[in-house]
């Protein structure tokens, strides 16, 4: 049985951060308790009915400023709170620790960038910012007029996410079961500078994933299978997205066994896929396409050298 504590103080806490997200005129996502899922039903659940009795609305496009609605909500469960970055007009960049297996020593998120703003002769810029339960940080910007930019993983660099339109960020005064999301600079969110602009957009700045090598094979068939699996994980159903993701690495793994696709390329593709419209935190997808690569090399042959 699910279990949610009485309303109270910390119901009212969520509520009062909640609302004032939609007087910043973010636009408010309640999540799962203690979760960062969105609350509501999965798209392959969908009654269309109510609000989706023209078609299924994903959570981006529930997301509201409604002082009403909100209120309504959050008065009801005690939801943790997410804001859908595109229509908030935000471009949130995600810095993550170290997964538990990684080498100590090795370059974190904020190290990383650390690095790039140095590389571009800058300084971190000064703006809205919140700790997350595992020590990470979430840095907001707002974005530039006129322009729509999507979330990404590890565009930047490893460990550096950004999130954009088709996706969204917990709030401060959201728990897990790991911790809380903490408020650690309440200032507004700076412009996103024009060099962390294009460093975002200019795809010159990684050119070795701009095309995968095996476009250039006679038959093009492991560019298609990259294409088709990247575009299934695209395009899958809130409830189905893991499961698809997990296949998509299996059958790709048989490709960067044999030598037909790289291993980057592969984790690169389905990584954006996967952040294309994401209901769970990016690392861990990014398991998920290790764990699918791992085995799916391991039990299958690699090419020997000729």
């Amino acid at each position: 049985m699910n279990q949610t504590p009485a309303a109270g103080l910390p119901q009212l806490e969520l509520l009062a951060w909640a609302l004032d997200a939609g007087r910043r005129n973010w636009h408010v996502i309640p999540l799962r308790f203690q979760d960062k899922r969105p609350a509501g039903h999965a798209e392959k659940h969908c009654p269309r009915t109510g609000r989706c009795t023209d078609g299924h609305r994903k959570p981006e496009q529930r997301a509201t400023t409604d002082v009403d609605l909100l209120t309504t909500a959050w008065t009801q469960q005690p939801y943790n709170i997410g804001i859908a970055t595109g229509p908030s007009g935000l471009l949130v960049v995600d810095l993550d620790t170290l997964k538990p297996e990684e080498q100590e020593g090795t370059p974190d998120g904020a190290a990383n960038f650390l690095a790039l703003c140095e590389r571009a002769g800058q300084k971190i810029p000064p703006t809205y910012q919140v700790r997350t339960p595992s020590g990470g940080q979430h840095l907001y910007f707002t974005q530039p007029p006129g322009v729509r930019l999507h979330s990404t993983a590890g565009r930047l660099a490893h460990h550096i996410d950004t999130r954009g339109w088709g996706g969204y960020v917990v709030a401060p005064a959201s728990t897990t079961p790991e911790g809380a999301y903490t408020l650690v600079d309440d200032r507004p969110p700076a412009p996103l500078p024009e060099w962390l602009h294009k460093a975002l957009t200019d795809r010159r700045e990684r050119p070795h994933y701009a095309i995968a090598h095996s476009m250039k094979s006679a038959n093009g068939y492991a560019a298609a299978a990259l294409r088709a699996e990247t575009a299934n994980v695209a395009h899958a159903a809130d409830g189905a997205r893991n499961a698809t993701l997990l296949r998509a690495a299996r059958a790709l793994g048989r490709l960067v066994a044999s030598g037909d696709l790289g291993r980057g390329e592969v984790e690169e593709a389905l990584s954006r896929a996967a952040a294309g419209n994401a209901t769970q935190s990016q690392r861990y997808y990014d398991d998920v396409i290790a764990r699918g690569l791992d085995w799916s090399i391991a039990h299958n042959p690699q090419r020997r050298a000729a």
